[in-house]
């Protein structure tokens, strides 16, 4: 929340972790619920406005569709020429499917919404082992029981390994999916408030904004909008606005 730092930010300043969410957020809303066209084209809308925010798979991604590459295809061309697609991306934008879908259906709604972009399967079980804690808890359990749950329904060996099993391993704040999923879930299990949990998230350094990012979303899940300090919520760039959102997407979730 302070201005400054390697992109010269100003106070309160989102990224594109933000706004990928909330291009989720809007596609569930217009769309009432996961459409695979709409919400490529809010995506590509969001990345045409604040390019400078997106990473290199991302940017190499949009301009590929932008150009008229199938995305599939795009998906496929990124992987090969990144030797790999196992970037976090996907994972932090994908947390408004779990206010959206209930576990399990939430789970595979995560796993086709991350392959939109990102071609190995490893980022869409981490999105959806985090979107399935998050579905969980915003309709009342506890994290515990939604660690559990999210832990039973993933079919990945390497995330089951290591998200399962947190507590085994120091967290590691890298672009990685899965790295960065350990990082943000380690932080908020261990996290006695949501400012602390995220604040631990944050001080991990690394790629803190999408840590922050994927930890907050855990925390505001399990404790809820009033937890947020004050001061956060004044200086939070379009906070009326992602907060309307949330409340139009769970108004319109598939389950209400």
């Amino acid at each position: 929340m302070l201005p400054g730092g390697r992109h010269f930010r100003k106070k309160g300043q989102v990224t594109d972790d933000t706004l990928q969410a909330a291009a989720v957020a809007e596609s569930l809303v217009a769309s009432g619920g996961f459409s695979e066209k709409d919400l490529l084209r809010k995506l590509s809308e969001t990345y045409i406005v604040r390019p400078e925010w997106f990473g290199p798979a991302s940017t190499l991604f949009f301009d590929l569709v932008r150009s008229g590459t199938v995305p599939h295809q795009a998906a496929l061309l990124v992987h090969k020429r990144n030797h790999g697609s196992r970037s976090n991306g996907s994972v932090m934008r994908g947390f408004p499917l779990g206010l959206c879908y209930p576990a399990p259906e939430v789970y595979q709604v995560s796993l086709t919404c991350s392959r939109l972009t990102h071609y190995d399967p490893v980022a869409g079980h981490c999105s959806a082992f985090l979107n399935v804690m998050v579905s969980d808890m915003v309709r009342g359990a506890s994290r515990r029981t939604a660690f559990r749950h999210a832990r039973s329904l993933c079919t990945s060996n390497e995330v089951h390994a290591v998200l399962g099993s947190y507590d085994q391993y120091n967290p590691d704040p890298s672009l990685d999916s899965v790295l960065c999923s350990h990082a943000a879930l380690h932080s908020f299990m261990q996290g006695k408030s949501l400012p602390h949990a995220i604040l631990s998230a944050i001080n991990l350094g690394g790629d803190a904004d999408t840590v922050g990012a994927c930890c907050g979303a855990l925390a505001g899940a399990c404790w809820g909008l009033e937890a947020v300090p004050e001061r956060w919520c004044r200086d939070l760039e379009g906070y009326d606005r992602l907060v309307q959102l949330a409340g139009q997407v769970w108004a319109g979730r598939v389950d209400r």
